[in-house]
């Protein structure tokens, strides 16, 4: 499997459209604060009259007034919201309402949100324009891309996506992910026309709906058209490192496909088994290439496993920030030399920023504010000192500021104001400003505010686990031990509290090793409310929870099972949901507490 001459699709029309969004982008952020205060001009001309306004504008007259004069005055009356604020709304559009709620727009389709943070999924309204911002920012991230790792025209993407199940409301409106919607419209094909890159599966495995059978699928497709992959796609990093756990797995039979051009009996899906037989041959060249290279790979634990079955790969690309970080480890090891492109920022709500930096390690990656998406305004946050006799810790919050006031390395919350009808809407985002392109910030994320450890005056955030974390997992790897995943649980229930982590592992490792990585993770939380409620014991030692190997898996398999989508799965770093802590507890064969603090 020897790479090919790379013809890049920078032909004229191309070329001409990358100049073209490239052009639009730094006119638009030259103009940022100007086109913010048109952005949201434009938003509250299009739905103006819609019950929610007008329980703060009453019957004013918006539509002849000054643009900045409407601004001022829309933060001065409509207040900061949550989703909570919104959902009773939002379930009455569900219900059938068909009055003009949130938007003057119909809304016909309905988001559900992954549910992995807050441990139950939220419904969020969906439009038209939420496909076209999808398209317009992969638009502008692939020419930003291009520049660095220009890809062949005809090429083809090995995307690992997945539809969710599709339910219809109450109302008979239909909800499910926003991949899902996405994938479904018009935009989607579009976007492959336009890119002159074609995913290697088809729509009946992308909507499969056994997120099991779809991976055996996209694998096997992938390495039929080896030659053609020039990059290795999902929405979250997680997704490649379980394709690929499953590769390591499954291989063998789908080298026997590949042989015979035949497909295995796991495949049960009538319309995805004949779309895929339609598609393979028998191709035994192919697949004794393949076997070498895998068992050539076996033996050094799969590493490079991506560049050596696709040699024509640029990159893998994927979201692969905030509660992705802990798999770059295992994706690099599968990449090796292969670079890893951190996607966009965005979330169920709306698009927030583009990376224009794509050859920036992950780690490092920021997002610039495109600023005809939302409105977006940024509470300034700033921690304050713990008061330890009425436990407050957290952080003091200023008045929310335009985009065009925010500072570098100021920590914000950000807040949005939508096409598709949320208004002032805490999206609930720790950021930080890490500079600008022309007049837009470029933001880090930092976390979210929800996903946070707490027992008694100690407030740690995913940043802080993650932290913790690694530094056991450190200890774990110089025994020859591998952390697969990992959640955690502040356990409340029984004095003291305690935090517990939950770990699923890999490899043959004493205990007395797992009792010291118990340690590092205890001693590692540096949050001052929690050093001293651990040096007073109000809060008990840390407990490291051993699960047996595939409870992670199950974890998938719940979520999947409530209707969200393997692409847009992200394992909960901090959980209360009582049925994911029945299957951890139920799947714990060790458990270890930290004699850090004796």
């Amino acid at each position: 499997m020897e790479a090919a001459q790379v013809v890049t699709s920078n032909g004229n029309a191309d070329g001409n459209y990358q100049y073209e969004i490239i052009s639009w982008f730094d006119s638009v952020s030259k103009n940022a604060a100007m086109v913010q205060t048109e952005t949201l001009g434009q938003i509250l001309h299009l739905n103006y009259g819609v019950e929610y306004l007008k329980k703060w504008f009453g019957d004013m007259k918006i539509q002849d007034m000054d643009a900045c004069a409407l601004e001022s005055l829309y933060a001065s009356l409509v207040p900061l919201a949550s989703h909570a604020d919104f959902e009773p709304f939002i379930q009455r559009i569900a219900d059938g309402d068909t009055a003009p709620i949130l938007t003057q727009q119909p809304i016909t389709t309905l988001s559900l949100s992954s549910g992995t943070t807050e441990g139950r999924q939220k419904l969020l309204p969906f439009t038209r324009h939420s496909s076209q911002t999808t398209l317009h920012i992969y638009r502008l991230a692939a020419a930003y891309r291009s520049r660095v790792y220009p890809i062949r025209e005809g090429g083809r993407i090995l995307e690992f996506i997945y539809s969710s199940k599709q339910l219809k409301t109450k109302g008979g409106l239909t909800a499910g992910t926003a991949t899902t919607h996405y994938y479904a419209s018009e935009e989607y094909n579009i976007k492959q026309e336009k890119t002159k890159s074609f995913t290697c599966s088809p729509q009946e495995v992308i909507f499969g709906g056994d997120y099991k059978q779809s991976t055996y699928c996209h694998l096997l497709l992938g390495l039929l058209f080896w030659d053609e992959v020039e990059l290795i796609a999902s929405t979250f990093a997680y997704s490649i490192v379980q394709a690929f756990a499953t590769f390591e797995e499954q291989w063998e039979e789908i080298c026997s496909d590949i042989k015979d051009g035949t497909l295995s009996s796991r495949i049960t899906l009538p319309r995805m088994r004949k779309a895929v037989l339609d598609i393979i041959s028998p191709s035994p060249c192919l697949a004794s290439q393949i076997e070498a290279i895998c068992r050539d790979s076996k033996a050094s634990n799969w590493y490079g496993i991506v560049p050596r079955l696709w040699p024509n790969a640029k990159y893998v690309y994927s979201i692969m920030t905030g509660s992705m970080q802990p798999y770059l480890k295992k994706l690099r090891h599968y990449a090796a030399s292969l670079p890893l492109v951190s996607a966009d920022y965005g979330s169920t709500e709306g698009w927030i920023g583009v990376n224009l930096d794509p050859c920036l390690p992950p780690e490092d990656v920021n997002f610039a504010v495109i600023p005809t998406f939302s409105y977006f305004e940024f509470i300034p946050l700033n921690k304050k000192k713990q008061d330890l006799t009425s436990g407050t810790v957290g952080y003091i919050e200023d008045e929310p500021v335009p985009l065009s006031q925010v500072k570098i390395g100021q920590e914000y919350e950000l807040v949005l104001t939508t096409f598709t009808g949320l208004y002032r809407y805490r999206l609930g985002d720790v950021v930080e400003v890490a500079g600008f392109h022309n007049g837009t910030p470029k933001l880090n994320f930092i976390f979210r505010r929800e996903l946070i450890l707490t027992v008694n005056i100690d407030k740690n955030t995913e940043n802080d686990l993650q932290l913790a974390v690694e530094r056991g997992s450190e200890v774990l790897n110089k025994y020859g031990g591998e952390l697969v995943d990992f959640t955690s649980h502040a356990e409340v229930m029984h004095q003291p509290g305690h935090y517990m982590i939950y770990w699923e592992i890999k490899g043959e490792v004493e205990e007395r090793v797992l009792g010291e990585c118990c340690g590092v993770m205890d001693a590692s939380f540096v949050d001052h409310g929690y050093v001293v409620s651990r040096r007073t014991n109000s809060i008990g030692p840390l407990e490291l929870c051993i699960v047996e190997t595939g409870t992670f898996n199950k974890v998938l398999d719940y979520f999947i099972g409530n209707g969200a989508a393997l692409g847009q799965f992200k394992t909960p770093r901090c959980t209360n949901n009582h049925i994911l802590l029945r299957i951890l507890n139920l799947c714990t064969i060790k458990r270890f507490h930290s004699t850090a603090y004796n």
